[in-house]
């Protein structure tokens, strides 16, 4: 089987379910906001890499997290069994974009980040470390 066919529906919502349960559920970043107080998104960083790399799924690991300033929180991903050149954006923009934004959106463990209408950027990479796409969630796409 193609690395192509294995970039399916199925894998693009298993890449979506692992990633945002395993950084809602695992690191507890809402317990980093208070509703009277900005958002430190420095320490949310050093907490999510204390912890990476850490395998997500069969064919993903989230490998960093990175901030600019109070602003953006940036998910660093790598994806094992997909190379960038075989992969679709349009399936990426069909099936992974929506979903992410559908979470980021409802999430109860995202409000902080909502509140202090902060931008996550969910950026994979493939297993030779070659930029595949970024995925960015601004508070206009999340408050709608």
């Amino acid at each position: 089987m193609s690395a192509q066919k294995k970039f399916n529906k199925a894998t693009i919502i298993g890449i979506i379910v692992g990633s945002l349960a395993f950084v809602v559920s695992y690191f507890g970043i809402q317990q980093l906001f208070k509703s009277d107080q900005s958002i430190d998104l420095q320490q949310a960083v050093t907490i999510v890499n204390k912890k990476t790399p850490f395998i997500v799924d069969d064919s993903t690991r989230l490998d960093s997290a990175s901030a600019i300033g109070n602003t953006n929180f940036i998910y660093h991903y790598t994806l094992f069994d997909i190379k960038a050149t075989e992969v679709k954006l349009d399936s990426v923009n069909k099936y992974l974009k929506p979903s992410i934004i559908s979470n980021v959106s409802s999430s109860p463990e995202l409000k902080g980040f909502r509140d202090n209408k902060v931008i996550m950027d969910y950026r994979y990479y493939d297993s030779d470390g070659m930029f595949i796409t970024e995925i960015s969630v601004t508070p206009e796409l999340y408050s709608k």
